[in-house]
């Protein structure tokens, strides 16, 4: 049988293979000999171009770190004649004037292979090249959104355990799975030893069975829940909270877990009960006292969820230089259109520098005793060429720490300019009517 080998075209054959092959000279230069046709497609230059040209002539790369990557790999063919798969590196493509022109950003895998002569003598080098940017980009977008999604639980984790109140969340059966470190440290007991139902081992006896009757009806119900009881405190002592549970609910309606907080009233609760106990005439002038201070306590300290919502204005600020770290809705819409997180106070409030509130926050950073603001006279400027708005506000800046380390400081406010307005009003009134 006649040998036919002669008779194929293998430069047509290898220009034809479906894969992205070039071949490069053994020299120096890593001069460019061939190409196959899918290389030339998709490098978006053609064969003629490139064909005689030395490889980074052929195609120039920016990058000096990238470039490197790839003299290492033909350097490591010659000299051990072996193939090398390189690192992934970024090659962008250059578009043809006629496809627009622009660069098309590129992530490459390649392999160099060592074509040997009869001796064992390094004739060519031959690079096969995949385009993996859909994966790459994909895998950057896969962290990226990981990254995010940790970042915005360490947020909320971070926001409960500066709540200055005792939170707890729990299963939609109503099985406790967390409880914040103010919480702990009032018991003095461990995460372990609370979760599920071991929290209700510290509840006072007499409390026991009705506390446990409510909160199953709550659960049944999806009602929210309010109840007072005595909880046993890290040394001993039963003190009352207030506890105030709420129900999180998916787009569908069902509940997907609970969430809720409790206040210490203990002092109050016996400064009701002394006024009971001490004169009988002024029971129900005390009972309507404390219930109206049961009511303002609740509103004041329940909050709607557990990432962002709360019934105050709340912000966290950073490190001395207090940057916004944390804002919630409430405080966020009494500068609307401003930018906050991530910026300084003087930098994201510029009109406080001279109502004195940086000097108050520095003192409080520096000596650690918090300061109570009560119906303070602040002015925002709105930017939009209105005068400055005056507003009140009760509010609390306390210092926190991390690690033993001062952290930054939380802010509590709550708006009262309706409040002192009509008091002033009022005042007006009775001055105008004596």
């Amino acid at each position: 049988m006649a040998d036919r080998s002669t008779s194929i075209d293998y430069q047509r054959l290898f220009r034809a293979l479906p894969d992205n092959f070039l071949v490069i000279g053994a020299d120096a230069d890593a001069t460019i000999l061939d190409d196959t046709h899918n290389h030339a497609a998709v490098a978006m230059k053609s064969r003629e171009s490139v064909v005689g040209k030395p490889f980074f002539e052929a195609y120039p790369i920016a990058d000096q770190n990238e470039a490197n990557v790839i003299r290492e790999s033909h350097e490591h063919v010659r000299r051990y004649k072996q193939p090398h798969t390189m690192p992934l590196i970024r090659y962008d493509l250059e578009r043809p004037t006629e496809q627009g022109g622009g660069f098309e950003q590129r992530y490459w895998e390649a392999t160099h292979f060592p074509i040997l002569d009869d001796n064992g003598d390094l004739l060519y080098i031959l690079q096969r090249s995949h385009d993996v940017t859909e994966r790459h980009l994909a895998e950057q977008h896969r962290l990226r959104i990981q990254a995010e999604l940790a970042e915005s639980q360490e947020r909320a984790r971070f926001t409960l355990e500066a709540l200055p109140m005792m939170v707890w969340t729990t299963k939609p059966t109503g099985e406790v799975e967390y409880f914040n470190q103010r919480w702990l440290q009032f018991t003095g007991l461990s995460m372990e030893q609370l979760r599920d139902h071991g929290w209700t081992d510290s509840l006072h006896p007499d409390d026991r069975e009705r506390v446990m009757q409510t909160w199953q009806q709550a659960v049944q119900s999806g009602a929210e829940s309010q109840q007072e009881y005595r909880l046993r405190r890290h040394d001993g002592q039963y003190r009352w909270l207030l506890a105030r549970g709420v129900p999180r609910r998916s787009a569908d309606g069902q509940i997907t877990m609970w969430v809720g907080g409790a206040t210490d009233i203990h002092d109050q609760k016996q400064m009701v009960q002394e006024l009971l106990e001490s004169n009988e005439q002024q029971a129900l002038l005390s009972d309507q006292a404390y219930q109206a201070y049961q009511l303002a306590e609740s509103q004041r300290e329940t909050f709607h969820n557990l990432f962002m919502q709360a019934p105050a204005l709340i912000c966290i600020l950073r490190g001395a230089e207090h940057r916004y770290d944390f804002v919630n809705p409430l405080y966020q819409q009494l500068f609307p259109g401003r930018q906050l997180v991530g910026k300084t106070v003087p930098e994201a409030l510029p009109e406080v520098l001279e109502q004195g509130f940086l000097d108050l926050l520095d003192r409080v950073y520096e000596t650690g005793e918090p300061y109570l603001g009560n119906e303070i006279v602040i002015m925002i400027d709105d930017n939009d060429g209105t005068p400055a708005r005056q507003m009140y506000l009760n509010f609390t800046y306390q210092l926190f720490h991390e690690a033993g380390q001062k952290a930054g400081i939380t802010v509590f406010a709550y708006d009262v300019t309706d409040l002192v307005q009509a008091r002033k009003t009022l005042e007006r009134l009775n001055g105008t009517i004596q």
